[in-house]
């Protein structure tokens, strides 16, 4: 055992000390950062220059609907025509909006030319302008007394009050958004730590292998302690990471909101983060977010989580580890790790995409075979647990993964203890198998 610990020790101290662990150890957090509040702070930045924008309306009735924004300036020509601009071009204006019959009758009357492509903004602004115009003149051909506002009114956008209830009777307000984004943001961490460190493990048995220096630790230490001590030396690695970002990421968060004091809200806030991580559109459909996030924020169980989170990334990790340093000790060449690296991957890449789909069902088959297979739990059990599953399926899953880690581990160390040693031949599956079976 003191051996083991010998080679935890060397694992550990040998690797936090690279500069690529302190580099990614303390950008990282400020890139998260920069997710949080760069767009809101993008948002507020403007051209110095609107660009000029040409009408020609054969009708008369829609050039004047156009309002200047921020970024063009809609000018009304009088008199000319598309050819005209084409035989002599205006280098100032920027698009020519031509329109030539009446749009209610015929819709393809209307055409935008530009010298460039056009951008989508542009083509936004065009396209609302004159779909609310031509809107209210379909309504007023039904003759019907304010059927305008009639129509305004029944437009309702309901957004419904969500309450948790205490064991002990007391209410607390939730969010079903908020807690998506914990369950992917702790998803896509655990996806990255097992992928990264796993192939971690495996590429320092490959290197140890490599340069001839595992036969003389073997010398002194049994193949299973040294694989044992690689993997636990690493995995320690990858919890002091993540200990020193969620310090870090939660330093700069509270930095950049004094930083900003006050000009940025607590809405602003998240829905710029919900912006980055490609949820707009829940970010704005979340009515009163600023009133009610520091409920939402009490009602979620942190410290359930981050235990919950600790325990399946060191099961996680100890399963997929163990099978990286069998991938490793078999191999020479880290080209000849695809083959056994595929399927490890592929089964990776599908646990992540269950646990995207679990979000809008976590009670779902889906979610709940997936979360007690022990290949696919540690990542689709992250996104449930914010939504209070039941305390048996966090038991039975943890039992089940730990189960097979410690399976796998005795299989790994099987395979390792044969593989480490052997040089100049490529195995294949078939034969790895025969290697559980040697004494």
């Amino acid at each position: 055992m003191n051996k083991i610990g010998l080679i935890i020790k060397r694992e550990y101290l040998r690797r936090v000390s690279k500069k690529s662990f302190l580099l990614l150890t303390f950008l990282t957090p400020f890139i998260f950062a920069a997710l949080v509040f760069v767009p809101l702070w993008l948002s507020t930045i403007k051209g110095d220059d609107a660009k000029q924008v040409a009408i020609i309306d054969a009708t008369g009735k829609y050039a004047p609907l156009f309002k200047n924004t921020e970024e063009y300036n809609f000018i009304t020509e009088k008199g000319s025509s598309i050819e005209e601009y084409r035989k002599n071009p205006d280098k100032e204006i920027f698009a020519f909006l031509n329109i030539t019959e009446d749009l209610l009758q015929n819709p393809s009357a209307a055409t935008l030319y530009s010298e460039k492509q056009i951008p989508l903004g542009l083509k936004n602004v065009i396209d609302e302008t004159l779909s609310n115009y031509l809107k209210d003149e379909k309504l007023e051909t039904y003759n019907i007394e304010n059927l305008k506002q009639i129509i305004a009114d029944s437009k309702i956008n309901f957004n419904i009050k969500t309450v948790k209830w205490d064991q002990d009777g007391g209410e607390k307000n939730t969010s079903a958004e908020v807690a998506s984004i914990l369950g992917m943001v702790l998803t896509l961490i655990i996806y990255m730590f097992i992928i990264m460190y796993g192939s971690m493990v495996m590429q320092g048995v490959m290197e140890e292998k490599t340069n001839r220096i595992i036969e003389v630790m073997i010398s002194s230490v049994k193949p299973f302690d040294l694989m044992m001590g690689k993997i636990i030396g690493i995995g320690f690695v990858g919890l002091t990471q993540v200990f020193l970002w969620a310090i870090l990421t939660s330093v700069l968060v509270a930095g950049s909101l004094f930083f900003f004091n006050g000009s940025a809200s607590p809405e602003d806030v998240m829905n710029a983060q919900m912006a980055a991580q490609g949820m707009g559109d829940i970010a704005a459909n979340t009515p009163n977010m600023n009133i009610q996030i520091q409920e939402v924020i009490n009602s979620i169980n942190f410290g359930m989580i981050g235990s919950c989170f600790i325990l399946y990334f060191i099961g996680g990790y100890l399963l997929y580890a163990a099978l990286f340093a069998a991938i490793g000790s078999a191999l020479e060449q880290q080209e000849d790790a695809s083959q056994f690296m595929t399927p490890i991957m592929l089964l990776m890449v599908f646990s992540l995409y269950a646990g995207i789909y679990s979000m809008n069902n976590p009670d779902g088959p889906l979610a709940f075979w997936c979360s007690m297979i022990p290949f696919t739990s540690p990542i689709v059990m992250m996104v449930r647990l914010p939504f209070d599953i039941p305390v048996w399926e966090i038991l039975l899953s943890f039992a089940l993964l730990f189960a097979s880690a410690i399976l796998i581990v005795w299989f790994s160390g099987k395979i390792y203890r044969v593989g480490i040693l052997m040089y100049g031949k490529k195995p294949d599956i078939k034969e790895m198998m025969k290697w559980l079976k040697y004494k």
